[in-house]
């Protein structure tokens, strides 16, 4: 098989919400703001850091030109420690393995910034699977723009079919924007219910992943 497949990452192959919620919660304390529940904060995440925040000052009723102040200062607390707690789904260091056996070329598609998503993805020694990795800030666009999960692909120069794996519905949106396959992740993040999702395939063990793949590409 000479499929290329991207992921996306928070959500995906990675629980990164307590890590994440702890980042913004020292935002919160440093404005003088009481913390937030992790679950009230896994319903701002999606879209990326930036929206999260701002989904965090419509949330407190704040200034919405405190946005790129807050942003830095949340990035600056979770690049200080975005692997503290973030650990990969049951089954993923498996999948990956398998996938790349069967001859698949991985890369990684996210609207988390680069740095930090690469850096997960070494702490968890997740990296050596992936081809390519693109994050928020490699392009000027981010999903749920077609181009980004585009260029992913294209960074890897490979002519075999293409297949998106993601959980929320920005990534479903993305690959029917990108006329790409997808699978749904349905453990992950996201607000709507993966079935009020239109799609075709989902899964909610990623040990079925593999086999859940050959399934998509030949339909």
């Amino acid at each position: 098989m000479t499929a290329t497949i991207m992921f996306d990452l928070d959500g995906t192959l990675i629980d990164s919400l307590p890590d994440i919620a702890a980042a913004a919660n020292r935002t919160l304390l440093d404005i003088g703001i009481a913390p937030l529940s992790e679950s009230t904060i896994k319903q701002f995440v999606g879209n990326g850091l930036p929206k999260l925040v701002e989904r965090m000052i419509r949330h407190h009723d704040l200034p919405i030109e405190q946005h790129s102040e807050l942003t830095k200062l949340t990035l600056a607390h979770y690049s200080a420690a975005s692997s503290d707690k973030t650990i990969p789904y049951p089954g993923v260091p498996q999948a990956l393995t398998q996938l790349r056996e069967m001859g698949c070329v991985l890369g990684v598609c996210t609207n988390k910034p680069e740095a930090p998503a690469r850096h997960i993805l070494d702490a968890l020694d997740l990296a050596h699977h992936f081809d390519t990795v693109f994050g928020g800030d490699t392009l000027p666009v981010r999903k749920p723009d077609p181009a980004h999960l585009e260029a992913s692909f294209n960074a890897v120069a490979n002519a075999g079919p293409r297949l998106y794996v993601g959980d929320s519905e920005v990534d479903a949106e993305t690959a029917r924007r990108a006329n790409v396959p997808f699978l749904l992740f349905s453990e992950g993040y996201r607000k709507t219910p993966v079935e009020e999702i239109p799609h075709r395939f989902s899964y909610d063990d990623t040990h079925k992943l593999p086999a859940l793949v050959l399934e998509a590409l030949q339909a």
